[in-house]
């Protein structure tokens, strides 16, 4: 299994409105892509949280193929939409893991 992992750091005056955003229409909009066969989203804990709350959102795609297939065909695009809504207001990076049983 493959998790895609992005961790944001989102500024306080939007954090209610972006959390709900991402529960209600960006998570649901990337497993609709089929690429994902399920997500987790949690809020990281013992960091510093003076300029705002820090998340993981981490969707499991079943081969590094799916994943790929994500980033042609999608990530550019959900990319331009989360920059348009949420501008210089959150930081995000990506990592790219690999479940060891």
């Amino acid at each position: 299994m493959i998790i895609y992992n992005v961790t944001i750091k989102i500024e306080w005056p939007i954090a209610e409105d972006w959390l709900q955003w991402m529960q209600d229409v960006h998570i649901p909009e990337i497993l609709g892509t089929g690429c994902f066969e399920k997500h987790q989203l949690v809020r990281i804990l013992q960091v510093d949280e003076t300029d705002g709350p820090t998340y993981a959102a981490q969707y499991y795609a079943p081969s590094l193929t799916k994943y790929d297939y994500y980033l042609k065909n999608y990530a550019t695009s959900f990319a331009e939409t989360v920059n348009k809504r949420w501008g210089d207001r959150y930081l995000d990076f990506q990592t790219l893991m690999q479940t060891v049983d």
